[in-house]
């Protein structure tokens, strides 16, 4: 046999360059178009048909339906949308991968993209210098381009030749002519190589050569390419991991679609070639079965069939799909503080500036832990029982724990993504995110600093009038006013807000100065009770310290910096 390990290396060489410049290529474009992309994505309705052009557009621009299916995963994962909507996303995904098809059949084996792939190089390095970020991203997807069909090229000469290495052809043809049994061989054989890879592009292009250059025929490479269906959804099976239970959810279900499909294929298998096949000789092309060059054009258009036919089949049975993935994922019963962590999954790191999303969303839920805890302090200084207020104590203390552990997975994550090659302004949200963090921490200790202090009281035998009960009310009720501003400045992001923020700050403040000057007052006069005065007052400056935290949340989501 006439083929070296030095040949070998060449082949796995030229696969690699093959990803490699199928990833630039794709994470160029993402760049470019993320804040489009994510628009078009957080932006889908709940229409299944609306979701699964969607997922054809996006995959067909960024060329890799595992970007598609791990972005989606994100957006499950992050709560932007449900799992009947990522499932539509994903069947979209499988038909707009279809393209690398017909770009490596239409261009790659007849016209020769190659020769000008060192021009396209020569023209847009210099852009990677620019100083603007769209330049580099689009440096970055030309150069993609050009290196992804480099790679394709020393694939097709690095793939050994069968007439100088017959023996290859025979390994090759003791697992053809087995009728089923074949089909199952080469099933597997695209499941494995397409789970190996990280990418059905790169086993799309190692099939069509394969079949150009006669090593397998039609029914062999439709066999692999129904492999590759399923190996594909490995990408997003591996970024859910560390998701959440929706995510794990939204990810299985791309899993099970595809084998359904691959399923009901096999029982029409021949039939269905046979008909691509028929459908070429009459467009007047030589037939798959008689010339191999003919092949990539039958698996091209074998492969558009199948993804199309089986999203129109099973696009109406989307219930049942998720009925599957929630019998084969159950979700685990978790106490409630297992349960913060929802939105961080460091699987989902492929996509850097999408993961903000999910960074963002754990962000308003950390801050609503901080709002509940501040709840529990009020509920702690009205309540009488002792043992009830041991209670309500214990939960801030425990609650404190989980925002000093959730202060610090969202600062571990923000880390993660900033040190990926993310946007100027994806640094800018980053750098944000993480304020807001340090800012609700604070509220935290603040809150547990509080439960403290009465608690003291208690052993103290401070004892509140109802007058001086209902005075540090108010002020709880201002601050609670001030957490809503903060929400809605958190999910509106509209800067006129900023007065409204300003305007309960300022109230605050003014409350906390007169309960100041009435304490005083009183300790003048002196003949009053000064313990209970000088404890509610106290109480008041920490709730105050709390609106200080929350108009600064204020000032950082809104880029606004109040004097």
């Amino acid at each position: 046999m006439d083929y070296s390990i030095l040949d070998f290396a060449n082949l796995i060489g030229s696969l690699c360059m093959f990803l490699f410049g199928m990833k630039l290529m794709s994470d160029g474009i993402q760049k470019l178009a993320g804040e489009k992309m994510r628009s078009i994505l957080g932006g889908m309705t709940k229409n299944r048909f609306f979701a699964i052009l969607t997922g054809v557009f996006i995959t067909t621009i960024i060329q890799s339906s595992s970007a598609t299916t791990v972005m989606v995963v994100s957006f499950v994962n992050a709560g932007l949308f449900s799992i009947s909507q990522a499932l539509g996303v994903i069947m979209g995904a499988n038909i707009g991968t279809t393209a690398t098809a017909w770009l490596i059949s239409l261009l790659g084996f007849k016209v020769s993209i190659s020769v000008i792939s060192l021009p396209i190089i020569g023209i847009a390095f210099p852009m990677l210098f620019s100083k603007k970020p769209k330049y580099n991203y689009a440096a970055e997807t030309f150069i993609g381009f050009a290196l992804l069909f480099m790679g394709l090229d020393f694939l097709k000469s690095s793939v050994p030749d069968l007439k100088s290495n017959p023996e290859m052809f025979e390994f090759i043809q003791n697992f053809t002519g087995m009728g089923y049994g074949s089909t199952f061989i080469f099933i597997g054989l695209g499941t494995l190589l397409t789970i190996v890879l990280q990418s059905s592009s790169a086993t799309m292009a190692l099939t069509l050569v394969m079949c150009n250059n006669g090593w397998i025929g039609l029914p062999e490479g439709a066999a692999m390419v129904l492999g590759e269906n399923i190996g594909t959804t490995i990408t997003a099976n591996l970024a859910a991991l560390m998701g959440n239970i929706h995510a794990k959810r939204a990810a299985l279900s791309h899993t099970v679609f595809n084998i359904i499909g691959v399923i009901w294929m096999l029982f029409v298998f021949r039939l269905f070639l046979s008909g691509v096949a028929n459908s070429m000789t009459a467009l007047g092309i030589t037939s798959p079965f008689e010339n191999p060059e003919s092949i990539p054009y039958a698996l091209s258009i074998f492969h558009t069939t199948f993804n199309i036919t089986n999203t129109l089949l099973l696009v109406w049975f989307t219930n049942g799909i998720l009925a599957i993935t929630k019998f084969l994922l159950k979700e685990k019963k978790e106490t409630p503080d297992k349960k913060q962590i929802e939105y961080l999954g460091t699987g989902l790191m492929q996509l850097p500036e999408l993961s903000l999303l999910e960074a963002k969303n754990q962000t308003i839920k950390y801050c609503d832990i901080a709002k509940r805890m501040f709840t529990f302090v009020e509920d702690l200084l009205k309540e009488k029982d002792d043992a009830k207020k041991q209670e309500i104590f214990e939960r801030i203390v425990k609650y404190e724990d989980i925002t000093d552990r959730i202060e610090q997975e969202i600062t571990e994550f923000l880390i993660s993504v900033s040190e990926k090659e993310v946007s100027a302004s994806a640094k800018e949200k980053i750098r944000r995110l993480r304020i807001i963090t340090i800012e609700v921490e604070k509220i935290g200790d603040t809150c547990n600093k509080t439960a403290i202090s009465i608690m003291n009281f208690q052993k103290d035998g401070v004892k509140f009038s109802e007058k001086q009960m209902n005075k540090i009310l108010v002020m709880f009720d201002l601050v609670k006013e001030a957490f809503d501003i903060m929400f809605e400045s958190i999910n509106t992001e509209d800067k006129s807000n900023i007065e409204k923020a300003m305007e309960i700050e300022n109230r605050i403040n003014d409350y906390r100065d007169k309960i100041r000057d009435s304490l005083y007052e009183k300790f003048e006069k002196s003949g009053t009770k000064f313990k209970p005065g000088f404890f509610a007052n106290k109480i008041c400056t920490s709730c105050e310290k709390i609106g200080d935290n929350l108009i600064n949340i204020n000032e950082v989501v809104l880029m606004v910096k109040v004097e």
